[in-house]
Order: C-alpha cells, then sequence, then structure tokens
C-alpha cells in the first residue's frame, strides 16, 4: 500500500535557493581579508556545515582568526546576495505540496539570523511549519536538527523526507533511518550523494517535484 511522505524537510542553500555562487564568493572574500588560502573548490565542498564547523574545516591552522573571517563572510554575503532567489520552479513545488497537505520544515546549515533574513526575504515564512538553523542545534551531519522537527510536528522519520543537495543532508537522515532525496543541482556530485541511500536523486526542480508527489511508499533508509 502507498504511503506518501507527510512531512518534507528541505535544506536551503543549493536545495531551495540559488546561493551558492554567492556563499563562494564572500567565503573567497573573507580569506582574503586574512591572507588565507580558499579554492574554489574547498569552498564549496562545506556549503552545508554550521558555520564553526566551516571555519575549523576550512582555516584549522588559525583558529585565532575564525571569528573575524565568521564576521567578514557574513558582512560581504549579507551586503552582496540581496538578489539571490529560489530556484526556478521551487515556490510553485512548496504551495503545491502544501495544497496537498504535506507539512513543510527547513533544515539549514545557516544562522538563525541568515535563516530569518531569507525567510522574509523570499516571503516564505508561513510555508514552513517550523525550522531549524545549526547556530540553535548541532551542525549537519548529526541529526539533532531532524530529531527536533519531527518531535515538534509528531511525524515519524518514516513517514517524513530529508531533501538535500549534500553528503551531510543525506548522511544527516540517514543517521536516524529517514528517507532522503537528493538533488544534483546544488553542491555535491551524484555520486557522493549516492552513497547515503537515497531514495533517489533528481537533476532540477521539476523532477524533484514530480518525485515528492510520487505516491510512492518511503521506505527508510538502512
Amino acid at each position: 500500500m502507498n504511503s506518501p511522505a507527510k512531512l518534507v524537510i528541505f535544506d536551503w542553500d543549493g536545495t531551495l535557493f540559488d546561493s551558492v555562487g554567492q556563499i563562494v564568493a564572500s567565503l573567497q572574500f573573507a580569506a582574503q581579508q586574512f591572507q588565507q588560502p580558499l579554492t574554489n573548490a574547498d569552498a564549496k565542498s562545506i556549503i552545508g556545515l554550521g558555520l564553526p564547523e566551516v571555519a575549523q574545516r576550512l582555516f584549522p591552522a588559525v583558529p585565532e582568526l575564525h571569528t573575524d573571517i565568521l564576521q567578514a563572510y557574513s558582512d560581504h554575503y549579507v551586503a552582496n546576495s540581496s538578489g539571490d532567489s529560489w530556484f526556478e520552479g521551487v515556490a510553485h513545488m512548496l504551495a503545491d505540496l502544501q495544497q496537498q497537505g504535506v507539512k513543510l520544515a527547513v533544515a539549514t546549515g545557516k544562522s538563525r539570523k541568515g535563516l530569518d533574513r531569507v525567510l522574509k526575504q523570499t516571503n516564505s515564512e508561513e510555508l514552513f511549519v517550523t525550522t531549524r538553523a545549526a547556530s540553535e542545534t548541532h551542525s549537519k551531519p548529526h541529526p539533532l536538527m531532524l530529531e527536533e522537527i519531527l518531535a515538534e510536528t509528531g511525524v515519524q522519520a518514516e513517514h517524513a523526507i530529508m531533501v538535500g543537495d549534500t553528503s551531510y543532508d543525506l548522511e544527516m537522515a540517514q543517521n536516524i533511518a529517514m528517507p532522503s532525496v537528493g538533488v544534483s543541482y546544488g553542491v555535491h556530485a551524484p555520486e557522493l550523494l549516492a552513497q547515503f541511500n537515497p531514495v533517489c536523486i533528481v537533476d532540477d526542480v521539476a523532477a524533484l517535484h514530480s518525485a515528492l508527489l510520487a505516491k510512492v511508499q518511503w521506505k527508510p533508509a538502512v
């Protein structure tokens, strides 16, 4: 018997929001201000983690500079990201899912301040029944933010699904046997996403929309 997901939890950057390019540019700007080497590939690879984890991974040799580097990143991002927006088709997909009676949530590596800013920017506060930011819980791939969302919504993990563009998203879901869908148009390659046993990997928002509307039997991740 088919059992559609009752709750869909989305990552933000690279999944709903077309912001990866600006995140990389702002990380590069911050690194240059403090004469720290940083490749585009390395900057892109950490998108999805909380900011403290980003600093630890990208700049492990200069922990004394982490606060200043992150502040430079945040200031540059806020000053230059006003043109960032949802990927084409996201607004329609979210509205359609909501009309189908599916609960929607967000689990992101952004700070609460940053998430609240982009929720307001996209006029989407009312679309999501709850949201979690890395600054108020554990960073991905620790599953605490998913556990908190499940507890708040009263939905069991097997009746929810995590949608994300990084291995951190899918590993987080796998850690509590929650089904997941990977999207290949964001940060991590399909080969990396596949290692965490998503139900499927889709190449664009239209395919994601179709996958989420399909009344299939979501099976818990192994």
